[in-house]
């Protein structure tokens, strides 16, 4: 009765927030207090795919969700990204009848790292895709190491996992694991990599498992890269799924030398973001020929990419974590390859939408020098936050001339609107976005 009751207010729930425009989690959060183990009651699919980690977990939970859709598969995902125990909840039981079955063939679950271990208690994903471990929110996650021990208890025996090889702290999750049940992938030598790190920071100096030396022969960004540790041995494994080629000039990869496609967004991030998809969908039986066929220019629909005008302004919104440096570095290395005239625009208005913090620390942890390109000619720093802003990049190569600093939003719109009409990179969080996009033309 419990299930029943639990099942029937979250349905009601659910669709009185849609009627007001409220969010997903409340629905879940009630029902779970009317039977706090109603997850581990309902049937669900027999295929369950969790996406967990750092950076791209929306990215590639939409482009899994579009794979298996194009292969004729009833998937049901959280696409409002609601990750934690109570969106789960609200998503399971929004889609149950009233009986306890949930309606699809494959549940698709994006993950909060933090509660990956809660969401998974009373039920085991059959594919776990893990795409990375960065510093990220620290008033809530702490070191990478924290986020792994909490991501832990969440690996059961039973469950493929699918790992980042290229990141030596989430190759770390096979330890311990059956190997046949561990799938890898990975980015080979190519273009975009380095034989020496680049950032304000290195995790990836010392090895996770004994804290020893880590060698690198290349480093495709930040901590990524092929490492080897001089003491224990712990390597990067060999990828089941690889980007062979990759050049990001042209926008071009190939996957397994076999496959090429083209990218409509020409990052390094969305080059994983769209390796993890793919094995994940592979191993789930999707031919090659019909993953490509979704995944070639794929154009992200979740918001993290959006286009607009200001003015004679071409706008483009670059979605940046506030509070993780990997997130805002990968835009700002982007915006280094460009090699076009662009202004730039850095909005930091709150830091967290979520939790209420001034804590500005991580802003220390980005590489502003990236900026320091001739192409970029202004950089505008805007929001709550913008002297903090500019005291950073005093401390940066960014000439102080081509500084704009406007801590009110709109006021920077204004500017931008009557004066110039060079391409415009506006680099920020979901929490600040919209601050600036409704004073702009969507395209």
């Amino acid at each position: 009765m419990r299930v029943f009751l639990a099942i029937v207010a979250c349905k009601l729930l659910r669709l009185a927030g849609k009627l007001l425009g409220r969010g997903s989690s409340l629905p879940g959060q009630f029902a779970l207090k009317v039977c706090p183990d109603v997850l581990g009651r309902v049937k669900l699919p027999a295929r369950i795919i969790a996406v967990t980690g750092s950076n791209g977990k929306t990215s590639t939970v939409e482009m899994i969700a579009a794979i298996l859709a194009a292969d004729g598969r009833q998937v049901v995902y959280n696409k409002e990204g609601s990750n934690q125990i109570e969106g789960v909840a609200t998503l399971i039981l929004s889609r149950c009848t009233l009986g306890g079955r949930v309606r699809g063939e494959v549940l698709l679950l994006e993950s909060d790292e933090r509660y990956a271990r809660h969401i998974f208690r009373w039920f085991h994903p059959t594919h776990f895709v893990i795409t990375n471990l960065y510093r990220d929110q620290l008033t809530r996650n702490g070191h990478p190491q924290w986020v792994y021990e909490s991501i832990q208890p969440a690996i059961y025996p039973d469950e493929i996992l699918v790992l980042n090889a290229d990141d030596p702290l989430v190759s770390c999750f096979a330890r311990g694991h059956d190997p046949a049940k561990v799938k890898w992938f990975g980015l080979e030598e190519c273009s975009v990599s380095a034989q020496e790190h680049r950032g304000t920071y290195h995790d990836g100096a010392r090895c996770p498992v004994c804290g020893g030396k880590l060698a690198y022969t290349c480093y495709h960004y930040a901590h990524i890269g092929h490492y080897r540790c001089e003491a224990c041995g712990h390597h990067r494994p060999q990828p089941d799924f690889a980007v062979t080629q990759l050049d990001l000039a042209q926008g071009r990869l190939t996957i397994n030398g076999q496959v090429e496609l083209d990218l409509a967004f020409r990052s390094i991030y969305n080059v994983y973001n769209i390796l993890a998809a793919w094995s994940v969908c592979a191993l789930c039986g999707v031919e090659q020929g019909v993953m490509a066929g979704v995944i070639n220019n794929y154009l992200l629909q979740n918001g993290r990419m959006v286009t607009f005008a200001l003015g004679d302004h071409k706008g483009v919104l670059l979605t940046s974590k506030h509070e993780n440096s990997v997130a805002y570095d990968t835009n700002l290395a982007y915006l280094e390859g460009l090699g076009q005239p662009c202004e730039v625009m850095v909005i930091v208005d709150a830091v967290s939408r979520k939790y209420f913090t001034g804590e500005t620390s991580w802003l220390w942890d980005i590489d502003f020098d990236r900026l320091a390109c001739p192409h970029v000619e202004r950089v505008w720093l805007c929001g709550r936050y913008a002297s903090d802003l500019a005291l950073r990049l005093d401390y940066s190569q960014v000439p102080r001339d081509k500084l704009v600093i406007q801590p009110d939003i709109a006021a920077a719109a204004e500017a931008l609107k009557k004066e110039g009409g060079l391409p415009l990179y506006v680099v920020t969080c979901f929490s600040d976005r919209d601050k600036l996009l409704h004073l702009t033309q969507r395209d």
